[in-house]
């Protein structure tokens, strides 16, 4: 079958994360099956608007807000058999906040994968655009996919949606998998305590509590592993807070460096305000270093299981009790380390990949089915 993936990002851009690298790996297991997959998405400075990667053929067009008229005009144009999205069977349309509303644009059968609501963080946007953002995603998305299967990653999430109106039934659990690590890592400078963030830099990760963490307790360095649009305000708030030299930010790193980093760390924060699932917190854990986060964000609440892989907090006071307690309690987190990476070891993108192209394969006409 012909496959389109629409997403408004994917992980080239500076603020791509985990959310696309999701996609792209249950892309590439699709691809790896013999399906036809194509990848649509928003264009980015340097970025070629075609190309191939691991049999998943990207096509990139538009920026922030063209990328849906323009992603629109191509399903249109696909339906009269003309141009890259001719031929397409089904669509898996990625709800990003506000989704593509492809079933209506290609007039194919749409799965719309949403890694989590997007209340909390809507009001970056503005107060104008805020109340539209979220009243698309809220009130127009669920009416619009009536009827049709979603696609999220984590229980949280799940009862998210249903909370909205979804569904439950209607609700496919897919979660995530996760890269092996490379097969080589480079040695870092082991000399003192470093704890380490991986994230995209934007308001709603909230990157400054982990600075405050660093500013409460004394010989403590903060990585930060990441990139976006937000980076010169957390750079400021290092400076405001006195621990600039205490504070590296490392941008978008290599994959083996970002692993060496991850090794190195004695604790993994994640503060972030809201989360689908947390794809950091398995690849923390791959190392033996566990993640503490707050509760509220929603999605931790599937990646780490409190007490036994990491720690699930409340309150930023809490948060910094938490880093200073494992710190000073070797065996607790040693403990949790191990625990979390034997955690790690069970997640797979093939179970993914073959749980998507499962429920993929179940919405086409019986005469498109691949016989077995």
């Amino acid at each position: 079958m012909k496959i389109l993936l629409l997403c408004w990002r994917e992980s080239t851009h500076p603020q791509g994360g985990g959310s696309e690298r999701y996609l792209e790996r249950v892309g590439e297991y699709l691809a790896r099956q013999g399906h036809e997959v194509v990848y649509r998405t928003a264009g980015h400075t340097d970025a070629p608007r075609r190309a191939m990667r691991d049999g998943v053929r990207y096509s990139l067009s538009g920026g922030k807000f063209s990328v849906y008229p323009k992603a629109w005009a191509a399903m249109m144009l696909g339906r009269m058999g003309l141009g890259t999205f001719r031929g397409v069977d089904v669509v898996v349309d990625t709800q990003n906040g506000i989704p593509f509303f492809g079933r209506f644009f290609s007039g194919k059968p749409t799965v719309l994968l949403t890694h989590h609501c997007h209340r909390e963080q809507w009001p970056v946007v503005g107060k104008l655009l805020a109340p539209v953002g979220w009243f698309l995603e809220s009130h127009v998305a669920p009416r619009a996919y009536r009827n049709a299967p979603y696609v999220t990653v984590s229980t949280p999430s799940r009862d998210e949606l249903v909370e909205l109106g979804v569904d439950a039934e209607r609700i496919h659990l897919i979660q995530n998998g996760l890269d092996p690590v490379p097969a080589h890592i480079p040695r870092l400078d082991e000399e003192g305590i470093h704890l380490v963030t991986l994230s995209r830099l934007v308001p709603h990760k909230q990157i400054e509590h982990a600075m405050d963490v660093v500013a409460a307790i004394e010989g403590v360095h903060l990585d930060v592993v990441g990139s976006g649009w937000w980076e010169e305000q957390l750079r400021d708030y290092a400076r405001e807070l006195g621990v600039v030299d205490r504070v590296t930010f490392h941008g978008q790193v290599a994959e083996d460096h970002k692993h060496a980093l991850l090794r190195r760390a004695a604790i993994h924060l994640m503060p972030s305000r809201k989360e689908g699932w947390g794809l950091a917190v398995v690849e923390a854990a791959q190392h033996s270093v566990p993640t503490i986060g707050y509760r509220s964000s929603g999605g931790l609440r599937d990646s780490i299981i409190d007490g036994q892989t990491g720690v699930l907090v409340d309150s930023k006071a809490e948060l910094i009790a938490a880093v200073r307690h494992l710190l000073t309690d070797a065996p607790s987190r040693a403990l949790l380390g191990q625990h979390a990476a034997q955690r790690a070891g069970s997640y797979s993108w093939d179970t993914a990949g073959t749980q998507f192209e499962q429920l993929l394969t179940s919405l086409l006409p019986s005469s498109l089915t691949p016989k077995s």
